[in-house]
Parts: structure tokens; C-alpha cells; sequence
């Protein structure tokens, strides 16, 4: 689909729900030689899930950001991650100064088990940090390191969101599942945990830890896609629970690197069922309220 046609379909579907915009929670922007890697990932994934992943936003990053005003999206994320120890305050000092040039940018930051993660994160949360991104896949760390228990526990008090990849999919990691997140919630009950990708493939899992506490939310990043569908199909009898948590619910799209136009993330979500008071919860007041956005 042409990208004047995507707006336009992005711009009639808020439209339809009177949306004043989105607020989509899971967005990548990176420094450009990370993200190049992670391209170079995402062409080579093919192998590893049987499926081809074409990157259908592969711009500069001012053109990114342009496309996402263009779509209405009125906050978005820089979801970044490290992959190995001495990245993530790096990574974090280009977020920082990301969202100062990018005021609709909510200020992303992230960390990795390491001696450093306390003090570092402090930093970045006295700097303004609205939002933190933890990839347990990427990387390849235990949730419940003791080296970052300091880390959650600061995260609980200030209770600044944190996305989590911590789902198996699409291939499982050494510390993907409920089974490790939930050790974490077992200690830090209060976190404001946000589970990427609606926790794929264990949805009923990580729905069940967001019954279960009261300030873990799911993104719908990549769920009920054609795309996903093909290998982690969302199960037609959790859609009850998926409507009564319907105000815990948060667009996440993982624009850019995904394999579609992003209308139609927002075309399967309406695709549920669900209503249009939940996809307007879904789509923008539950992340409005989340981040205070007026």
C-alpha cells in the first residue's frame, strides 16, 4: 500500500472513532548503525520462522517521525535495546537527546543486567524518562538477575512503565515465558510492567499475570496480524478476557520493522470485535492516561 494511502486509511479509521490521535507505546528509533543491524536481523529472520519479514518502513529517521505525524499518532516511543553489557547508557544518552528534538517522542530508556544499571537508570529517570524498554529475547538475560532488582525496584516506586519483551515468540530465548516475569512480579508486585506483543505465543499466560496485577498491561504490537497469525495464533476463547481488560490495553505497532502497512495493525485490531469503546481505549485514552497526555 502507497503511504499516501495509509494515511489516509489510518486518518478515516481515527476519524470514524473520533480520535483526537494515536498513542502507540512500541516504536523503534535507534542510533542508525544499531538499527542497520537490526535490519540486517530482520532480513536474515526468515530462516528461524519459516516466514519472510520485509521491513515496510525502511526510511531515514527523519521520514520515520514524519510518517507518524502523518498517520496522527500524537506519542510514540523509541523503543531501544541493549544486546550485550556497557550498551544501555550509551543507548540511553541518544534516547535522551532523541526526544528532546522530538517532543511528541515519549523519552525511552533501557538497561541489562550489569553493575552499572542502578546508577545509570537513576540518570535516565532524573532526566526525564517516561518509559523503559527490557528485551529478555535480544538480550538473552534472566529478568530476575539480582543485578536488577535495584533497577525494578526503582522503576516500581517512580512507577514509570517498562515494555518487556518476554513472550517466546517469534523464537523462544533461554529466559522467554511467563515463568521469569513472573518472579520479578513475585518481588516487585507494584511494577508497571507493559508485555510486548501481547505476550506471543503465551497469551493466556501473561493475561493471566495482568488479572493478577493490577498495573501489568499487554501491547497489541504484531498480534492478530495476518502475519502473526500464520505461526501464534491469538485463541478465539481468550477474547473475553482480552474485552474485560479492555482499559489495560495499549497500541504498540513495532513501526518500523514491520512486514505490513500500519493500518493494518489498527484493521485487525477493529477486526476483534471488541467495540468502538474499546478500540478507542485501546488506541489512545489508555495511553493518554498512562503518560498524562492532555
Amino acid at each position: 500500500m502507497a503511504l499516501s494511502a495509509t494515511a489516509d486509511a489510518v486518518r478515516a479509521f481515527r476519524e470514524r472513532l473520533g480520535l483526537p490521535g494515536l498513542v502507540d507505546v512500541h516504536t523503534h528509533f535507534m542510533p542508525e548503525r544499531v538499527l542497520d543491524k537490526v535490519w540486517d536481523h530482520f532480513d536474515a529472520v526468515g530462516p528461524l520462522t519459516g516466514v519472510a519479514w520485509p521491513i515496510t518502513y525502511r526510511h531515514e529517521e527523519e521520514q520515520r517521525v514524519a510518517l507518524l505525524r502523518e498517520f496522527g499518532v500524537r506519542a510514540f516511543t523509541a523503543m531501544l535495546y541493549p544486546h550485550k553489557p556497557q550498551m544501555a547508557a550509551w543507548l540511553n544518552s541518544w534516547s535522551a537527546d532523541f526526544a528532546a528534538r522530538t517532543p511528541d517522542c515519549l523519552h525511552t530508556a533501557t538497561f541489562f543486567p550489569e553493575d552499572s544499571a542502578a546508577a545509570y537508570v537513576r540518570r535516565a529517570v532524573d532526566a526525564g524518562a517516561r518509559i523503559f524498554k527490557a528485551h529478555l529475547q535480544v538480550g538473552g538475560y534472566d529478568p530476575a538477575d539480582e543485578l536488577l532488582d535495584p533497577v525494578w525496584g526503582l522503576l516500581a516506586e517512580a512507577g514509570i512503565p517498562i515494555v518487556v519483551h518476554c513472550g517466546s515468540g517469534p523464537v523462544p530465548g533461554k529466559h522467554t515465558g511467563p515463568g521469569p516475569v513472573s518472579a520479578v512480579l513475585a518481588r516487585h508486585p507494584r511494577l508497571a510492567l507493559v508485555i510486548a506483543h501481547m505476550g506471543m505465543p503465551e497469551y493466556g499466560e501473561f493475561l493471566d499475570l495482568a488479572e493478577r496485577y493490577r498495573q501489568v498491561r499487554l501491547d497489541t504490537t504484531m498480534a492478530f496480524t495476518d502475519f502473526s497469525e500464520q505461526f501464534s495464533t491469538f485463541p478465539a476463547d481468550e477474547l473475553g478476557r482480552l474485552a474485560d481488560l479492555g482499559d489495560r490495553i495499549l497500541l504498540g505497532t513495532d513501526f518500523p520493522n514491520i512486514p505490513y502497512p500500519y493500518e493494518h495493525q489498527l484493521a485487525v485490531l477493529e477486526r476483534l470485535g471488541l467495540g468502538d469503546d474499546w478500540l478507542r481505549a485501546v488506541c489512545h485514552d489508555n495511553g493518554a492516561r498512562l503518560f498524562g497526555l492532555d
